[in-house]
């Protein structure tokens, strides 16, 4: 069965368990921008614990409900630069940050303008880390409620996240925090590296 899902940045674990599942993607692209989602924000761990990336976006003062694939990046702010700094003093002494750094850093030099394009390409980008080979549709109508896909809309929900109970691995500050589950992607492809794929295929979502 496709799952329905929205393409997030740099998903979170729980978006990847769904996609290493999945047997075929079909990407959301008729809904609402919301804000305080994981539509442009991920989580990564930080030296003082969980750290958001946030991308800023453009609202329109007329529109109050703008289609998602039409929202675009606020560039006047270096968020880029700020993203890749905070990147590098959480994961520089993981395991795998050096590994896949050369792949993962041109998506913080190329000059972005739909949130939407940035965020397939970060999806892009970490299915090759993966070795994720996945097929991919996208929607031409908003349904509410489908029958003939698994909806895991839900995931892109950042305030009650359920806690999934995925199994920890080791994390960088671990030692000073604990483990913190269902950051983003890049969290346990630098901890785990090769390993990722597998992780992900041994954890459930409800």
């Amino acid at each position: 069965m496709s799952t329905l899902i929205h393409p997030t940045y740099f998903p979170s674990i729980a978006h990847y368990v769904a996609f290493a599942k999945a047997e075929d993607l079909v990407y959301e692209m008729e809904d609402n921008f919301q804000k305080q989602t994981y539509r442009n924000r991920t989580y990564i761990y930080g030296a003082n614990g969980k750290l958001m990336l946030n991308v800023p976006v453009r609202h329109s003062k007329k529109d109050k409900h703008q289609k998602y694939k039409d929202i675009e990046i606020a560039n006047e702010t270096p968020w880029q630069r700020l993203h890749w700094r905070s990147l590098e003093s959480a994961y520089r002494t993981s395991p795998y940050f050096e590994y896949y750094e050369d792949e993962l850093k041109p998506l913080f030099e190329k000059r972005y303008t739909h949130l939407i394009d940035l965020n397939f390409d970060t999806i892009q980008v970490i299915n090759d880390c993966l070795q994720l080979d996945i097929k991919t549709s996208q929607t031409t109508a908003y349904e509410p409620i489908v029958s003939n896909k698994q909806d895991s809309r839900k995931l892109v929900n950042v305030k009650k996240e359920p806690d999934y109970g995925f199994d920890s691995y080791t994390q960088v500050f671990d030692s000073k925090f604990g483990f913190i589950p269902n950051l983003s992607i890049l969290d346990l492809l630098f901890n785990e590296g090769t390993n990722a794929l597998t992780y992900l295929e041994q954890q459930t979502i409800q």
